[in-house]
């Protein structure tokens, strides 16, 4: 198994956040079936004010880009991410066109 752990921030708007939490607490059925099509076997998204941290736990035949061809092979998923867009905003370090970035690990008590 693989893990990945991401942040992204979302817009510094207290109805937007409401309104982001409110449709993690109720994803579309396509989206978990997606999301675990690119072979994710776990997912959790924590907050804090506006940041957002993204634990991910993968096959270990988990592949980045392949799991974003079959993300956007998807019609209901490139809906999902249009929609979710509007509450994100990038991370200042983040290249123009990505919006979850990856985190890099300082620390691990059982290495």
């Amino acid at each position: 198994m693989k893990r990945y752990c991401l942040a992204l921030d979302l817009i510094k708007d207290v109805e937007k956040i409401k309104q982001y939490q409110h449709f993690h607490q109720n994803i579309w059925p396509e989206i978990a079936t997606n999301i675990k099509q690119r072979g994710v076997l776990d997912m959790q998204i924590w907050q804090i004010e506006s940041r957002l941290f993204m634990i991910m736990d993968t096959r270990d035949d988990y592949d980045p880009a392949v799991a974003n061809e079959i993300a956007l092979s998807e019609p209901k998923n490139v809906e999902w991410e249009t929609l979710m867009s509007q509450f994100q905003q990038s991370l200042p370090s983040s290249a123009a066109d990505e919006k979850w970035v990856e985190m890099t690990k300082i620390f691990d008590l059982n290495p």
